[in-house]
């Protein structure tokens, strides 16, 4: 993470330690003594004006400082400079009590404005937790505690009931139910098994389990993630480099103005007394101190990817939030992103007098020893357990199908040609992508239509963004499938058959006919380079690869689509909160450097011009971590 700065880059002040910050905060609490009793206990004028300054230099002595370090590195115009010059000039006019009290107000709202940001990092610091310690690694039978960067892939690790899971890997033996919240936010606890991918920073709540590591601790999620966590507020918004470039131009200007209204008056006017105008220059001073907009606006998108991360949903950087609110082109890959890219049976059709439940059953058994997807979709839908007993004589022919014995019948199990080469007649043809055709002792019984599900979110992500602007369709599905789909979830327009370069040919179309910024939300490999042309890309985080996360500026951990309404949710809350505090700011302040210039305005009330409303904005920025539904 980047190191801590007191007030704003200006400021120079690095993070304390423990012991320091300790010493700094009794110096304060000291200063703020001595300055109650120079106002209420002295009336010695000499020992109040000793008290004065001696209070003013403890509650100030890290913002002096401050100024002189930030002097001397060429970074003059900043709040720490207008705090020095407003306070030693109120000093040299008289007005002990307001210089010490422009300082102990400073003070407080920088405290506060810490206090906020600790509380907007506590919600990333959980993610940190998710970080291992170490990794139980079996080697001929004894299980040695190591270091999870030690582990290599095809490495056998024991994950004990109770204890994180370390590296990505599957399960090779036994089963248990793991905690995944903190990595995609989701509270239902999973169920996982031999075979069963399982993802590191994951909790493993019940039984042990062994588990072949897949990914090193580099390349594993959790490494991912984290990696993430720690870069996503190193990307600065819009916002926060006008903010920056406003400051930057701001500050010398009033500074210029104040010694005008300082030196001006008493030059033209021969009843202006230099005092009162030296006075009013050094309230506008103070009022003018930019310290609100600059503490205020990063902390507000600091927050606001605090609560994103809550919520599953990894931001990596303000600028990226930001953009969110200019959105309106959606573009969606189908498999893996509107549709969970795992086939199951959709429908059964027999023939022959077959029923459906012997269809299924005799593929069930026969695809028993395939891993192929669509072979596993038969026998999860069969939903019993398999007789391996019954199953011989097995013979898988690649890319065709299988043929078994299954029970003392002959079964075919595989695709429309594969069964014409086995001599069997009266097939029909099928609309589904993937369909099993089933045979038994040479007599067609029928198909097994397999389909990619689609996601339970999707068509009410589709619904709610067609409110905001148009939904695309691009897929290297064909075109027949993919207008299935997209008819279904109501997809505005939908492009089928397409390679990876014809996805960025035409998401490129797209951005050139489009009326503000597009986003792209994909998850395979040949997504990724569709996610760097997009002008926002959203990748899914659980099951998406590792370069479309990669590539991606928003990482979806729960692979849910409708996380986009809730980042879009998240980025219109942010965005009015950050306006709210520019006019919030740039009001209060105009009316009072007015009032300061005509001289109605105290130093008090230059105090509450800026202090307080630094406070004022900074609550309000802190709202960006609260609930965005």
């Amino acid at each position: 993470m980047a190191e801590k700065q007191c007030c704003c880059k200006s400021c120079g002040q690095k993070e304390e330690t423990k012991d320091h910050k300790t010493l700094g905060n009794i110096c304060k609490a000291v200063g703020v003594v001595f300055y109650f009793l120079a106002i209420f206990v002295f009336s010695n004028v000499n020992i109040k004006l000793a008290f004065f300054i001696a209070a003013y230099l403890l509650i100030g002595f890290e913002i002096i400082k401050a100024a002189v370090l930030d002097a001397i590195e060429g970074e003059l115009f900043n709040e720490n400079f207008l705090m020095c010059i407003a306070t030693i000039g109120a000093f040299a006019i008289g007005d002990y009590p307001e210089a010490v009290a422009v300082m102990l107000f400073f003070q407080i709202g920088l405290f506060l404005e810490e206090f906020a940001v600790g509380k907007s990092k506590k919600s990333i610091s959980k993610m940190m937790d998710i970080r291992p310690d170490y990794a139980n690694l079996k080697v001929d039978g004894d299980i040695t505690k190591v270091d999870p960067k030690a582990v290599k892939i095809g490495d056998i690790i024991v994950v004990k009931a109770g204890e994180q899971i370390p590296l990505d890997g599957v399960v090779v033996d036994g089963q248990s139910i793991v905690d995944v919240s903190a990595l995609t936010g989701e509270s239902l606890p999973q169920e996982v098994y031999q075979g069963c991918d399982i993802l590191s920073g994951s909790i493993n709540k019940t039984g042990l389990i062994e588990v072949r590591v897949t990914k090193t601790f580099g390349q594993s999620t959790v490494s991912k993630i984290l990696e993430l966590l720690e870069n996503s507020s190193k990307a600065k918004s819009k916002t926060e480099h006008f903010i920056r470039k406003f400051a930057k131009v701001y500050t010398p200007c009033v500074i210029a103005l104040a010694v005008l209204v300082a030196a001006i008056p008493p030059l033209l006017f021969a009843d202006a007394v230099f005092k009162e105008w030296l006075y009013r220059a050094l309230l506008f001073l103070v009022i003018s101190c930019p310290c609100a907009l600059v503490v205020s606006i990063p902390l507000s998108f600091f927050g606001a990817i605090g609560a994103s991360s809550k919520e599953g949903i990894l931001i990596k950087g303000g600028n990226f939030l930001e953009a969110l609110n200019s959105a309106k082109t959606f573009v969606f890959d189908k498999t893996g992103t509107l549709t969970k890219g795992v086939f199951e049976v959709s429908e059964i059709i027999t023939q022959n007098n077959f029923n459906a439940e012997y269809v299924l059953k005799m593929a069930a058994h026969a695809e028993h020893f395939s891993n192929h997807p669509i072979a596993l979709s038969s026998q999860k839908a069969f939903k019993q357990k398999i007789d391996k007993t019954v199953i011989s004589n097995y013979q898988e022919s690649a890319g065709l199908g299988i043929n078994a014995n299954v029970g003392g019948n002959n079964i075919l199990a595989g695709s429309k040609k594969f069964l014409e080469q086995n001599n069997i007649g009266q097939l029909f043809e099928q609309d589904a992508k993937a369909s099993v055709y089933i045979a038994s002792d040479g007599v067609f019984a029928g198909v097994i239509k397999v389909s990619d599900t689609i996601k339970p979110d999707s068509k009410k992500t589709i619904d709610e963004l067609n409110k905001i602007g148009q939904t695309v369709m691009l897929s290297g599905d064909s075109q027949k499938i993919c207008k299935e789909v997209g008819a279904y979830l109501n997809v505005g327009k939908v492009y089928g058959g397409l390679l990876p370069d014809e996805k960025v040919k035409k998401l490129q179309e797209i951005k050139k006919a489009a009326v503000g910024n597009v986003v792209f939300a994909g998850d395979g490999i040949n997504d990724a380079p569709v996610l760097a042309n997009a002008d926002i890309s959203i990748a899914m985080g659980a099951l998406g690869s590792d370069a479309a996360i990669e590539a991606a500026d928003i990482v979806l951990m729960t692979d849910e689509p409708s996380k986009i309404l809730t980042a879009l949710a998240i980025a219109k809350k942010t965005k009015k909160i950050v306006w709210q505090n520019i006019i919030f700011i740039m009001g209060v302040k105009s009316i009072f450097l007015v009032l300061g210039a005509m001289g109605i305005a105290a130093m008090w009330n230059a105090i509450f011009a800026d202090v307080g409303v630094a406070v004022i904005a900074t609550l309000n920025s802190i709202r960006t971590l609260g609930k965005n539904k």
